[in-house]
């Protein structure tokens, strides 16, 4: 229904943000994370299905929990993985997609195309991806 009137409306940044997590995952701080299809946080991977979210800003394991029984907190923004040795990112690939290798390496390509994010930089020690 439009408006007829102002409305206050909430708000978030959009940085943090708070997941449930996958039964029997276990997910580590600063490792890339992604929702599956239930939308619950895994460890990010080379898995059909998956959207990466951002950065695991805690240790999270719940391999004893059902689906939703812990939560973590996923940070977006700018961060640094690994390069692929067997696919790997070049400067040319500035403002390309960056795809998902694991939850700490990203590639330029890989089997299911999970997209990490845009490529911002490359260097020596890996890969800045922005995840938004």
């Amino acid at each position: 229904m439009p408006l007829t009137n102002d409305r206050n409306t909430p708000e978030r940044d959009g940085t943090l943000v708070s997941l449930p997590v996958e039964a029997g995952a276990v997910i580590h701080a600063g490792g890339m994370v992604a929702v599956n299809a239930a939308g619950n946080a895994v460890p990010a991977a080379d898995t059909a299905g998956l959207t990466v979210m951002g950065r695991a800003e805690q240790a999270v394991d719940n391999t004893g929990g059902a689906a939703g029984a812990a939560a973590i907190t996923v940070k977006r923004g700018v961060f640094q993985y690994g390069n692929s040795g067997a696919s790997a990112l070049t400067a040319a690939d500035v403002g390309q997609v960056a795809h998902v290798a694991d939850d700490a390496t990203v590639a330029k390509t890989t089997t299911n195309s999970i997209v990490a994010g845009k490529v911002l930089g490359v260097d020596a020690t890996g890969v800045w991806v922005e995840i938004r």
